[in-house]
């Protein structure tokens, strides 16, 4: 299972079925039709990055060729799995479609699919980063594709499996692989510290697991990391979130106690410390929406050891704070909070972004966003929950509502609208995007036109960016992301075509009209036809 590299990710990567952890159903399913010999003519892996794309390829590869049973693949030295795992077999060819992905690199390997493998039972061909193919490397593909040699296998790997054509698709056997749970990704990386006898606290461990996102290749990444940063070979949870710069929940969870309680010098001092303790403005919204959703949705979460986002000092005291808070207020500061990611770009200096944000916070509360604050403030009664300062903070909410309203309204207002293709054309003219318009008055031929979703027939003489040029012109117009997609459908005539036609048809009508006739008897030698004006 190891090789001589010290990297973890390498040194621990899956050489057979059981080494795969998270992916177990499919991994039985792929090994019973192999050894049923039922196996698909093309296998597609998708997934996020580090799931294990590539190495369940290759594993598929082994399976597929190796010289001993499945039970015993590669416990002996094999000709065939030990080549393929070094990506050096002479029948199983491993590409990369990020850096091949035009026709002729796809003809090449149809033309050499021809010939029946050298050495091992099937011929293999592994294409990683598939959705990175042309349309016309996927169309040449798909016959060899639907009906391929009975000695060829075709494994394909994607993180996008939503660029891949729908022909191309229906021609695989579909295998999504999942994030690998918290709790399995946690028992992986405490048995390889065991391993490499390295000592790593649990909780510097849920922590890696927290931050790989369910990938295995980044968890193994940040677990090499962390513990290379170490010289004395041990690591603490406290290390972990100096080498990550990544900040407990418990400090958010302070951070809106203060808001609340309208403390701005002391809001700004405590957001300084985390900077200077190396945590990123960005990271930190992200951040700080996470802690408002939980403390939002606190009562729908169940905290049973296997979610590593809270601990269970954390959660027990979103869950008393969040009783306490009105959720109207946690809603505003939701929408607030993704406002200022989206603006986090604009200005040169994020960091005093993030602290205008997290004045602009305190103002924005309302001044009764306790639930109980009303009721004692009717019984004249102390109260026991956080005192709320700032008591004219209304004034200021109100101001910014008004001010987003006429914002809104402005935007509205100089929005466009954009109900019919005829429409389209008139607006591409004004604002003179005539490449545009030529396009969709002679190459276009609709099939429909509703709810910004515009469907138009396949026509192979279309501008090869007509699709992501128009996509960028109505968003910039409107305001709002259009669905534009091919369909096999005939679809109308262009618009040319409908001019044309009409022409026609007026020129047909007029040569049977009386006053037509008359000229006729006037002038015999009249003949009626239409002009057309030739552009440069």
């Amino acid at each position: 299972m190891t090789t001589k590299s010290q990297i973890l990710a390498l040194k621990y990567r899956p050489q057979i079925f059981k080494d795969l952890i998270g992916h177990e159903e499919i991994a039985t399913t792929i090994y019973n039709s192999i050894i049923n010999n039922s196996s698909a003519n093309a296998f597609l892996f998708t997934g996020i990055r580090g799931i294990g794309k590539t190495t369940f390829a290759r594993i598929v590869a082994k399976a597929l060729n190796c010289e001993h049973t499945l039970e015993r693949m590669c416990e002996k030295k094999c000709s065939h799995c030990d080549p393929i795992a070094n990506s050096n077999h002479i029948d199983v060819l491993e590409m990369d479609a990020a850096s091949k992905t035009g026709v002729d690199d796809v003809r090449e390997l149809i033309e050499f699919s021809r010939y029946p493998p050298s050495v091992a039972k099937f011929k293999i061909f592994i294409i990683d980063e598939v959705h990175m193919l042309s349309k016309q490397a996927f169309n040449a593909l798909l016959k060899t594709l639907e009906e391929p040699p009975k000695y060829l296998k075709f494994i394909f790997a994607t993180t996008e499996v939503k660029k891949i054509p729908i022909t191309v698709l229906s021609r695989c056997q579909r295998y999504n692989l999942s994030r690998v749970k918290s709790e399995e990704l946690f028992v992986y990386l405490k048995n390889i510290t065991i391993k490499e006898k390295r000592n790593v606290e649990d909780n510097a461990i849920k922590l890696i697991v927290k931050l790989s996102e369910g990938s295995v290749r980044d968890a193994l990444s940040l677990l090499d990391r962390a513990t290379i940063s170490n010289n004395d070979n041990s690591l603490t949870f406290e290390d972990a979130q100096k080498i990550f710069g990544y900040v407990n929940k418990s400090a958010y969870i302070e951070l809106l106690e203060i808001i609340f309680l309208g403390d701005q010098e002391k809001i700004i001092d405590r957001y300084r410390k985390l900077y200077n303790s190396g945590i990123e403005p960005n990271l930190f919204l992200n951040d700080f929406l996470e802690v408002l959703y939980y403390f939002k949705n606190i009562s729908h979460i169940q905290n049973e050891g296997n979610n590593f986002n809270l601990n269970d000092g954390d959660y027990k005291k979103i869950t008393s704070i969040s009783k306490e808070i009105d959720p109207n207020a946690l809603l505003l500061f939701w929408e607030f909070t993704l406002k200022t990611l989206k603006e986090i770009n604009i200005v040169a200096n994020p960091n005093l972004l993030v602290e205008m944000f997290l004045i602009q916070l305190i103002y924005l509360k309302k001044r009764n966003v306790m639930l109980d604050n009303q009721k004692n403030e009717t019984n004249k009664t102390p109260t026991k929950n956080i005192d709320l300062k700032n008591t004219r903070s209304e004034e200021p909410i109100n101001q910014i509502k008004n001010i987003k309203q006429e914002d809104e309204k402005i935007e509205k207002k100089n929005n466009i609208e954009i109900n019919s293709l005829e429409e389209l054309i008139e607006i591409c003219l004004k604002k003179k995007e005539m490449k545009l318009k030529y396009e969709l008055e002679n190459n276009v031929n609709l099939v429909s036109f509703s709810n910004m979703n515009i469907e138009i027939s396949i026509n192979d003489k279309l501008n090869k960016n007509f699709i992501k040029d128009l996509s960028e012109k109505l968003y910039d117009w409107t305001k709002n992301r259009w669905l534009i997609s091919f369909s096999k459908e005939k679809g109308a005539t262009s618009e040319k075509e409908k001019k044309h036609n009409l022409k026609k048809k007026n020129i047909i009508e007029y040569n049977s009209s009386s006053e037509y006739k008359n000229l006729l008897k006037a002038l015999p030698d009249i003949e009626l036809f239409d002009t057309e004006t030739k552009d440069d």
